[in-house]
């Protein structure tokens, strides 16, 4: 009789183990197009999680909100309605916009001035911006005129509306990829999905691991024009990664090479020695803009902001020839156990 009461329990515990063991989890991959780029997603998918095709329907549709409200190449996108806009207009905005703008102008106010989202009339007069015509050295009557159209002290928040005092223009591209990125990773969770990682244009953050037990693993590539170089391997969880460099996008005239990262205190390209700078951070978004706002202070005042502020960065920089590297107390903190060379 014993035997007969117990032969039902081991069946039900038996069958529970071989449902359990039926589905096996496995990375998921899906991309594509997006930001005049492409974006990436790996993800474990775990019994009850997400199909590739749900979660990918998810994620375009965050990525088509962002190019509606954000992108400057799009005439009908929220942020070219407020380019257009005279001097003195206010135009009310959904919240993403507003937060992404609020979140902009706190490292505008915290650098001094370093980072800026005002810069798009410059950007087109140097050739970097979506109305640009050509990559050419402007005169200094352009670089006045287009200077006084920027400037993040005539940009404000007011209420649910987002202001202008001059006949400003936004360009977003410095924060809105890793604003994406975290939009996305937050819309995962929502969804039961804690183990992935995601890259939007080159921003990403990685969380859990692998079914093998391995950590997400992303390089830091080495600032080379002719091919791709892995200088450093991190192993990610939970952070978001931005890299900010002059090695890509750039012009030459006259035998000097003019970077499309700007200084937004002259209005010109950088012209210091720092080639790159990646930073991590758990927001993102906040990656994206603190690595671009390190590029414009450069090597000296860079890396004395980031341990002042302790910022998890890591500078290259060329050196009669040669790259050399420097890193924060912050990020040799966070990367010193488990990381490649």
């Amino acid at each position: 009789m014993l035997h007969a009461v117990l032969q039902p329990v081991i069946a039900v515990a038996l069958a529970a183990a071989l449902t359990g063991c039926w589905f096996s989890e496995r990375v998921e991959e899906f991309g594509g197009p997006t930001m005049g780029s492409t974006y990436t997603v790996k993800y474990v998918r775990t019994e009850g999680a997400p199909t590739v095709a749900a979660l990918q329907a998810e994620t375009e549709a965050i990525l088509a909100e962002v190019d509606q409200q954000m992108s400057t190449y799009r005439d009908d996108s929220l942020i070219s309605q407020f380019n257009r806009a005279p001097a003195g207009s206010c135009l009310a905005m959904p919240a993403a916009m507003l937060q992404l703008v609020g979140a902009g102008q706190d490292l505008a106010q915290q650098s001094g001035g370093a980072f800026d989202l005002t810069l798009e009339p410059l950007l087109n007069l140097w050739g970097f911006g979506p109305q640009a015509r050509v990559e050419k050295v402007p005169t200094a009557e352009q670089l006045a005129e287009a200077r006084r159209r920027s400037g993040h002290q005539h940009l404000r928040l007011e209420g649910g509306q987002l202001c202008k005092d001059v006949d400003l223009q936004l360009d977003l591209n410095s924060i809105a990829a890793g604003y994406t990125v975290d939009r996305i990773v937050a819309r995962f969770g929502e969804l039961g999905v804690s183990r992935y990682l995601v890259d939007v244009t080159g921003e990403l953050k990685a969380a859990g691991r692998k079914p093998s037990g391995e950590p997400w693993r992303i390089a830091i590539e080495a600032p080379r024009d002719d091919e791709r170089v892995a200088q450093r391997v991190l192993e990610l969880d939970g952070y978001g990664i931005s890299t900010s460099g002059d090695y890509r996008n750039y012009f030459e005239e006259n035998g000097k090479r003019y970077s499309h990262t700007l200084d937004p205190q002259t209005g010109a390209p950088i012209s210091h020695k720092l080639a790159a700078v990646t930073v991590a951070d758990r927001s993102t978004l906040r990656a994206d803009g603190l690595s671009t706002l390190l590029m414009v202070l450069g090597p000296e005042r860079g890396l004395a902001y980031a341990e002042q502020a302790d910022i998890a960065a890591f500078f290259v920089i060329r050196d009669d020839g040669r790259f050399v590297t420097q890193t924060t107390a912050a990020f040799e903190q966070l990367f010193a156990a488990g990381d490649e060379q």
